[in-house]
């Protein structure tokens, strides 16, 4: 398990609360899988999560911020492809 999560977060925008909410959900979910999560302050409104290094969610690209099940697909698309996420895939099939 050498899988790398990395959230950067706008400081100014005030956004660490919501950071440490997705990189709780994201270890709960990926508990055997996630070697590393890293929190990295930012400014100008970045609100980016990479997965080994691929950018997989962009709030500025996007224009908002990502539900948690379509951000745990993203991940779990990643990291670990063949986890099955339970209910959070059956919902969105």
């Amino acid at each position: 398990m050498s899988n790398k999560i990395e959230i950067q977060y706008c400081t100014k925008c005030r956004w660490l609360l919501r950071a440490a909410w997705i990189a709780q959900e994201l270890l709960t979910t990926f508990e055997q899988e996630i070697s590393e999560l890293t929190l990295r302050p930012g400014t100008g409104g970045v609100f980016n999560i990479f997965a080994n290094g691929k950018l997989v969610w962009s709030r500025k690209e996007a224009g908002r911020f990502p539900e948690i099940t379509e951000l745990k697909q993203l991940v779990r698309n990643q990291i670990a492809p063949t986890k099955d996420l339970g209910h959070a895939d059956k919902k969105h099939k």
